[in-house]
């Protein structure tokens, strides 16, 4: 790939953030990154490789910020965090949307994998949150099967994304690119150290392995 001064900068900044993508199970609260550069290197063309890869990270905090939701519908009741029967019913759904759209079924699960896992993090956060101090825990109980709706919609996006995207995720630059993608994405959201945690958990899998 032919690197444009732009592309360069942004790498540049991007290195100094690869934090985020260490340690990226752990379900700690990470320091805050550095805010991404001014200019993105998807100035370069709209189909260039980092062009390609923002959506998933874009898409992968929009799935988290679903986490809240759930976390808030099974705090205080008998529904466990771990679901492995959702979690299996979402992983065939998407991995069936891949076939449709000519993706890689087994790259997409993979992905949606650390989605699941991802979420995961977000609501054991808050629960521990919310042990430690229950004021901060939640009075209203939204409807999970609501906010499964909108999981399944963002599922839906995030599909898109990774059919859209082969190339770019299996280029050498799809690490720092990605990195550079969930810095900007991470600042532009204010992600506190929980949900900076999870994002990174959820973009492992995004760059194709050998």
């Amino acid at each position: 790939m032919q690197l444009t001064p732009s592309i360069r900068s942004a790498l540049a900044a991007g290195a100094a953030v690869t934090v985020l993508f260490a340690g990226a199970g752990a379900a700690t609260a990470a320091p805050a990154a550095p805010k991404a550069p001014a200019t993105a290197p998807a100035a370069a063309t709209a189909h260039s490789p980092y062009a390609q890869l923002r959506p998933l990270a874009t898409f992968s905090a929009e799935r988290l910020a679903t986490a809240d939701l759930v976390a808030a519908a099974k705090w205080g009741t008998s529904s466990p965090i771990d679901d492995p029967a959702r979690e299996q019913e979402v992983l065939k759904s998407v991995a069936e949307q891949a076939r449709q759209l000519g993706a890689d079924p087994a790259a997409t699960t993979r992905i949606f994998r650390d989605q699941i896992e991802a979420n995961k993090v977000v609501q054991r956060g808050l629960y521990r949150q919310w042990d430690a101090n229950p004021a901060q825990a939640p009075t209203e109980r939204p409807d999970l099967q609501e906010v499964r709706k909108e999981i399944n919609r963002v599922n839906g996006e995030l599909v898109r994304a990774i059919a859209a995207s082969p190339h770019a995720r299996s280029a050498p630059s799809c690490t720092p690119l990605l990195t550079v993608a969930a810095a900007q994405v991470r600042a532009e959201r204010q992600l506190d150290g929980l949900h900076t945690v999870a994002l990174a958990r959820s973009l492992p899998s995004v760059c194709a392995r050998g």
